[in-house]
């Protein structure tokens, strides 16, 4: 094989360059197309705005991924220019995080599986009966974190402060795109995007994907994928750009070793 592997990022718009550059780096030919789309709200609902003026009421903030920093702190900086002191400020992982540190949060991580289940492992959020807790996030998305905290006896407000889509297509504009490029390797960054990407295919190019090796972030997608028909699905330790080429590097080196070095 005397070409380069050509992989597919799906990470949204504005957050897959540095992956794919670094995949580049790695000798890699690269396509991107966003599987998911974020947006930022118009506005908040009245439980939103009200969390965010008594942000300093609650026991723990969660921010559940880097998006939730990036939207949520956009609507929360405004009111509170100096952070309250009160509250313990917690992120599903740890790159997320960091992304809080960054702005001058003391935030604890998840660690590094960037899970909801590793962070409600957390010590402090053993006992939080009777304690209120606010999760930053997008609307809709996943509510296992809530609904645990809430049966540990913690009141639970949601903080919803972008929204997720997926992208619009014509019909048959992504198999179009597919058949041209003919991918060798598919990275998704979470169930929704692999959804949204199926969603946009017939089933008959979607059995032709699945045939596809696809790196996912965490067991969970693992499952989604392989659910929905995927034969060739790698667990990265989690969605980080890191973990993700490192999978990446791995898959390469055992079926394109000593191509592009």
């Amino acid at each position: 094989m005397g070409h380069k592997p050509v992989v597919l990022v799906t990470r949204p718009e504005g957050q897959a360059s540095p992956l794919c550059d670094q995949l580049r780096d790695l000798g890699f030919e690269v396509r991107s197309e966003p599987m998911l789309e974020l947006a930022s709200l118009e506005s908040l609902s009245e439980a939103a705005i009200r969390s965010i003026n008594q942000l300093d009421q609650y026991d723990h903030i969660i921010f559940i991924s880097g998006n939730a920093v990036r939207f949520g702190m956009h609507w929360i900086r405004p009111r509170w220019p100096k952070l309250p002191a009160g509250p313990n400020w917690f992120a599903v992982g740890d790159s997320t995080a960091m992304q809080l540190q960054e702005q001058g949060v003391p935030a604890m991580g998840g660690g590094p599986q960037m899970t909801s289940e590793s962070l409600l492992a957390h010590p402090i959020l053993h006992k939080v009966a009777g304690q209120a807790v606010l999760i930053v996030k997008g609307e809709g998305g996943r509510v296992s974190l809530r609904e645990e905290l809430s049966r540990r006896g913690a009141k639970v407000d949601d903080l919803a402060c972008y929204r997720r889509e997926s992208p619009v297509m014509a019909t048959g504009e992504l198999a179009e795109k597919l058949s041209l490029w003919q991918p060798q390797l598919v990275l998704i960054s979470s169930g929704e995007a692999l959804e949204n990407m199926l969603a946009l295919l017939s089933p008959q190019e979607s059995t032709k994907l699945t045939v596809l090796p696809l790196i996912v972030p965490s067991a969970r997608v693992a499952r989604i994928a392989t659910n929905r028909g995927f034969t060739n699905v790698r667990s990265a330790a989690n969605a980080s750009d890191a973990a993700m080429l490192q999978v990446a590097q791995e898959w390469r080196q055992t079926n394109f070793s000593g191509i592009g070095e």
